[in-house]
């Protein structure tokens, strides 16, 4: 799986169904892939989110096949108010879930291991559905994320998870400290040294594609 892709890798728009609403994603599946990574935003973000398409298509170079995904839908966006959305982190695991069930029955993603990529409140989501659903999910990446917030399901969580956190981000260090204390699978935390929150200082991004690329490769 760590081998370059022999041909840059055609991304695509897609729709998820999820429950009620339908949920833009861009899909983008190398040749010969053998795993796809879901991306599972923070807060305010997109599918559209400059830092995780730069660590998408790093990991589309590496061999793997990538899903980012929106969710929340336009109009929620719009009406958002308080974080009631964004914040609400069964909602989120609940769309997870049902992107993750797409990929499982979508005839171009079905035979691909499934693991996760999420940033902020995203990854909070994304060990909630992985506690609940082990052996859907093979590994877990977390960048500058909250994984406090999934709570008591953390040590429920199986999935091998990597915790990268920039190293001027020290009240996010000490939340990521706490829950790596609780998690009770196979689990690493990577301090970026010179990273403030968001990852933009230079060099910085590059690591963190690169260690995520390598948790993937050993762990799907």
């Amino acid at each position: 799986m760590g081998r370059l892709s022999s041909k840059p890798a055609e991304s695509r728009l897609v729709k998820v169904p999820a429950s009620q609403v339908t949920l833009n994603a861009i899909l983008t599946v190398p040749e010969k892939a053998r795993g796809i990574v879901i991306f599972v935003h923070g807060s305010g973000s997109s599918r559209l989110s400059p830092r995780n398409q730069f660590v998408a298509r790093s990991l589309n170079q590496a061999g793997l096949a990538t899903l980012l995904f929106d969710l929340l839908t336009p109009a929620e966006e719009l009406n958002e108010q308080g974080g009631q959305f964004r914040f609400n982190i069964a909602l989120l695991a609940g769309r997870l879930l049902e992107v993750t069930r797409w990929v499982a029955e979508n005839p171009g993603t079905s035979h691909l291991k499934v693991a996760y990529f999420g940033a902020s409140t995203g990854a909070a989501a994304a060990l909630f559905v992985a506690a609940r659903q082990p052996e859907s999910v093979k590994a877990i990446v977390s960048r500058g994320g909250r994984p406090d917030l999934a709570g008591s399901t953390l040590p429920l969580v199986k999935a091998p998870t990597l915790l990268i956190v920039g190293g001027n981000d020290p009240e996010v260090i000490r939340l990521n400290e706490k829950a790596l204390d609780l998690l009770s699978c196979k689990k690493k935390l990577e301090i970026v040294r010179g990273a403030t929150h968001l990852f933009e200082e230079p060099g910085t991004l590059e690591q963190v594609a690169s260690l995520a690329q390598n948790w993937f490769e050993q762990n799907l």
